[in-house]
This record gives structure tokens, sequence and C-alpha cells, in this order.
């Protein structure tokens, strides 16, 4: 089934729920940064002993990491593979297009897709790889001090605004596909799942981003 459309659609359906699970446990880890820099260093400190005494120490972590990215691989492949199927279904294009129905996430899905592909780089090399130029000068261990000195470059900022809302757009689009593709999406709740799809793609950006505003503002510090 993985050869044909359908199952493509399935297996972009399936990753791409990992990853919203991913971005809620993200957020709300994220959203620690509130309660101050003890309980936020624990909260990065209890993703590397996940697991203990069970697995080994960051065992469980890079299992998550290699999870993620196998499901990132596989939802650009499949998203890839079905945007030629389409091309090649029409090699000439119309005389002249209008588009009939969708909206500016549909629009935007592939191009919004790939800005996230290239900020999932960024944020790794800002707040993972550490790569000073970004990161900047923070006490060495002290992943709360390494947040708001990052934060604190507004450049920094700005990209992070601007991936989510990417991020919102693609998650708009992306769940609604997802109940489509399932077979879940009828006339009769059509308007539940776009008021949730709605929401989902609202509240995980807006979740995210209070925490480099809160930041930049000075009230978390």
């Amino acid at each position: 089934m993985w050869r044909s459309s359908i199952g493509k659609k399935i297996i972009m359906a399936g990753t791409g729920l990992i990853w919203i699970g991913y971005l809620l446990v993200h957020m709300y880890g994220n959203l620690k940064a509130f309660a101050g820099e003890e309980a936020f260093n624990h909260y990065a400190e209890s993703l590397r002993t996940l697991g203990e005494p069970m697995v080994g120490h960051g065992h469980a972590l890079m299992i998550a990491r290699i999870v993620l990215t196998l499901s990132l691989v596989a939802h650009v492949w499949a998203a890839m593979v079905l945007t030629r199927a389409a091309q090649q279904a029409r090699p000439t294009g119309y005389a002249r297009f209008r588009q009939a129905s969708g909206n500016y996430a549909t629009i935007t899905m592939r191009w919004g897709g790939l800005a996230l592909g290239l900020f999932i780089l960024y944020h790794l090399a800002h707040l993972t790889w550490n790569v000073p130029v970004l990161t900047g000068e923070y006490e060495p261990g002290n992943t709360f001090d390494k947040l708001v000195v990052g934060f604190t470059n507004p450049v920094n900022v700005v990209l992070y605004l601007l991936a989510l809302v990417a991020v919102g757009l693609h998650l708009w689009h992306g769940s609604a596909s997802f109940f489509q593709t399932m077979g879940w999406r009828t006339a009769a709740n059509r308007q539940q799942i776009r008021f949730l799809t709605g929401v989902l793609a609202v509240a995980i950006p807006v979740g995210f981003a209070v925490v480099p505003l809160a930041v930049a503002a000075g009230f978390v510090a």
C-alpha cells in the first residue's frame, strides 16, 4: 500500500501526528521557563535521565531524536513523491489557472515545509549544537541561561516568530488533511474539525512564541 498515493498520504499523516505530539510536549517543556531557572534546568536534565535505570543516561532522548528524524525523512519523502506525481499527471500547464478551492495555508504548504526544514537546522544550531554566533556567551551547563542569552538576540527572536507563522499554516492545512486522509472528515463534523485544526494551528505557535517574547521583554531573565 505504501507505493500508492493513499499509502504515501497515510505515511504523511502518521509522521505528521508524531511531530504534532512532539510539538505539544516541547511547548509544555518550554513554558517551564516561566517557573524559573531551577525548574527549567530540572526539566532539561530530566530529558537526559528519562527511563533510567531501565535505559542508560541520554538513551531515551537519543531514541526520540532517531524517531523524529526518521519521521521527518519519511514525511518529506512522501511529500516529494506526491508532488512529483501531481506534476507528471499534467506536464503541460493550464493556459489560465484560477484557484478553485483552498486557502493561503494550502497554497504555501510546500514552501512552508521547506522553510520549516531550514528553520529546524537553524534552531538546532541555536539551542542544541551551540553555535557561538547564535547562542552567545552563557553559563556552561545552564540550559535556562542559554535560552535567555540566545533570545536576547533580536535576530533569533524574529526568525523564531517567522518560523512559527509557517508552523501555524502547516498545522492548519496538515491537520485538516490528516482527518481527510484517515476518512474521518464528513459533512456532519466538518465544522468541528475546522475549529479543532484552527485551535491547534493557533495554540501551538502562540505557546512557543510567548517564551522568546517574554525573554525579549525582560519578563524571563
